[in-house]
């Protein structure tokens, strides 16, 4: 696919940069919410920045190859730290946010970082408790001054004292930014971005340019993106899906990226900004449901019966509608009602009203969640990919979106489905290597440049790729049928009162579960319903709330009873856990994957009680505080049974 004129042709993101600076000059690049305030910086005023700081890092004494890693909230600074390293040669390792010290040190210590850009002092903190034990580390730039009042120490510097020093260099020797630039090759390490380490320790995927911007260029052109587009940038920086859909096809395309102020103000920001190109992991679009359901349920009973019947309505014809397909011209009529009474204004709140096109990809979607937003006219995709592909693994062309496959393979992109089920693609975005591991290297990708995704998956009749599971969760119940935990989960999710589920049932009689209640949603009811309680504890065991919990395992079942390959799969069994499963704990990622392995040998006597016959069983679990501090908490929970539904006749 050829390159659209209008993109760049850069061949490193440093390129790109001076590229849309030229090009681009006084449209806006990026944009950043601070107290209350959008603030504005255009391709021109971004590159000044940038070429201050590259320059402030080489007067510091950082050199080709050295290790920058960068940790915060998505901010600009940040951003623009990754591109200055970039311009140096210096290799930009962002790293997640709510990482505890000793999820840093891990990746400080693995990819020898020497220098590294925080956010603010609760991010410095972090580095100065593991500084003595990762003695690479000599450097550390702090963004935001607030707090940094009583530090001291010689190798801590303010962001802006780097950038002065920078200009002070530029201004003795202006061609040394460009001619830094012009050392790069497009074969050189872009970045490492650290995998979640769902199985064990995160893996250190190192791309390059050449993966990064051929990548993002076919995606820019498939999308047909433009300078004028917006996006909102809110997901981690360490995460593959914001460098491809935040940083790599901003450099391309030139669209603007906007930093929302705080994670708790995203809807807030999200609406003012009016994205045209949104990316999400299912579970914010299971969170951004959830709040427009517990809003209906605080409206008026004429306003809940309208929203009701309308979404009946496009449930029956909205994606039809969506898709070009023809509909008749009363129901159009009544869709055209329903868009100006609910839709329209339901999206507006979602902050979806300028929205072209908006993805979900890192895990599975489940289709009821899926169509619930294309129903509203949202041309939501799904998307396939890795951290080890620069994202894209396939893609889903307008007018063949389907909620039960994720597509056909992106541009340049080949797929193959080996014996044993397992997907495997090679593509222009294929990583390099996982730093300093050849053993895994080896172990995922072929000397051909296929890579082993892990993932179960197969083409239907049609050649849409449909993923089952992880290939390494996917089992079989004790009757020889297959068991396929995210199928489940996902449905289990769908549910406003349901934030997480965790099912067991490989080598077993029949199906259990975990699950998590959404303690925003079921304390929401519990106030209506005057139900008192003191901790999500508390409201976890309650009765009524096990009730309305079976009520969606059992809507569940009903569904499951109505699949040939699932009706089997019905949950017989579950419980409410006592506490919300919890990165700090170690029971999911920081993208909030959950890591089953672990989960199910942390609650092993939970899992043994389901699996017995006991109604009841007494646990103790290790927790950790906010503050890193670890205690315990005990409790009885009860093991709810679940009746099979019938296939109807």
């Amino acid at each position: 696919m050829m390159a659209n004129a209008a993109y760049s042709t850069g061949e490193t993101f440093p390129r790109c940069l001076l590229e849309q600076a030229q090009r681009n000059g006084e449209k806006p690049a990026i944009r950043e919410k601070y107290l209350g305030i959008w603030q504005t910086w255009t391709w021109r005023e971004v590159s000044e920045e940038v070429r201050a700081l590259a320059c402030g890092l080489a007067a510091t004494g950082i050199k080709r190859g050295d290790k920058l890693a960068l940790i915060g909230d998505n901010r600009p600074r940040l951003y623009w730290s990754m591109s200055a390293a970039q311009c140096l040669g210096a290799i930009p390792v962002p790293m997640y946010q709510d990482s505890v010290a000793d999820e840093l040190q891990f990746v400080v210590e693995h990819a020898e970082v020497r220098f590294a850009v925080a956010e603010n002092q609760e991010q410095v903190d972090k580095l100065l408790e593991i500084k003595d034990r990762c003695p690479k580390l000599e450097f550390i730039i702090y963004c935001d001054p607030r707090g940094m009042r009583g530090y001291s120490q010689n190798f801590l510097i303010d962001f802006e004292t780097l950038q002065q020093s920078g200009r002070d260099l530029d201004a003795t020797n202006a061609a040394f930014f460009t001619d830094e630039i012009d050392k790069g090759k497009s074969s050189d390490i872009a970045c490492i971005l650290y995998t979640s380490g769902t199985t064990g320790n995160p893996k250190g995927v190192v791309l390059s340019y050449e993966s990064l911007i051929k990548t993002a260029t076919n995606a820019a052109e498939w999308d047909k993106l433009t300078s004028d587009g917006d996006v909102l940038a809110y997901l981690p920086m360490a995460w593959v899906g914001d460098n491809l859909f935040s940083y790599s096809e901003s450099y391309i395309a030139g669209f603007c990226v906007n930093c929302p102020e705080s994670t708790e103000t995203v809807l807030t920001d999200m609406r003012e900004i009016g994205p045209s190109y949104f990316f999400a992991p299912p579970r914010i679009f299971e969170n951004l449901l959830t709040t427009v359901m517990i809003r209906m349920e605080d409206a008026g009973a004429l306003k809940r019966r309208m929203f009701h019947y309308f979404m009946a309505v496009a449930k029956r014809i909205g994606t039809r509608i969506l898709d070009g397909e023809s509909v008749s011209v009363g129901d159009r009529l009544l869709y055209t009602l329903g868009r100006l009474l609910v839709y329209g204004p339901l999206k507006d709140t979602l902050g979806f009203t300028r929205i072209r096109m908006a993805y979900t990809a890192g895990e599975s979607i489940s289709p009821e969640l899926f169509d619930f937003y294309r129903s509203l006219g949202i041309n939501l995709k799904q998307l396939y990919g890795q951290t080890e592909a620069s994202v894209l693994v396939t893609i889903q062309p307008d007018g063949e979106v389907r909620s039960d496959s994720v597509g056909v393979p992106a541009p340049d992109v080949e797929i193959e489905i080996s014996d044993g089920g397992e997907v495997l693609y090679r593509s222009p975005g294929v990583f390099l290597e996982y730093y300093k591991n050849p053993e895994a290297t080896e172990e995922a990708k072929t000397a051909d440049g296929w890579v082993h995704t892990g993932d179960a998956g197969y083409f239907d009749k049609e050649g849409y790729l449909r993923i089952i599971d992880r290939a390494v969760d996917v089992g079989k119940l004790n009757n020889g049928s297959m068991y396929a935990p995210k199928y489940l989960e996902n449905k289990l999710k769908f549910f406003p009162q349901i934030k997480e589920a965790v099912t067991f049932g490989d080598q077993q009689d029949f199906v259990s579960a975990f699950i998590n209640i959404d303690l925003e949603a079921i304390s929401n009811w519990a106030e209506k319903n005057d139900v008192t309680y003191a901790s999500y504890h508390e409201l976890a065991a309650n009765d009524q709330v096990s009730s309305l919990i079976q009520d969606c395992v059992a809507s569940v079942n009903q569904e499951l009873a109505n699949e040939d390959q699932f009706k089997t799969s019905q949950i017989q069994r579950f419980v409410v856990l006592h506490k919300e499963l919890d990165p700090d704990d170690g029971e999911l990622t920081r993208t909030r994957k959950v890591r089953r392995k672990f989960v199910a040998e942390k609650y092993s006597t939970l899992v043994d009680a389901l699996y017995s016959n006991q109604d009841n069983v007494h646990v103790e679990t290790e927790v950790t505080f906010e503050d890193g501090r670890k205690g315990s908490i005990e409790a009885d929970i009860k093991i709810c049974d679940m009746p099979i539904a019938g296939t109807p006749a």
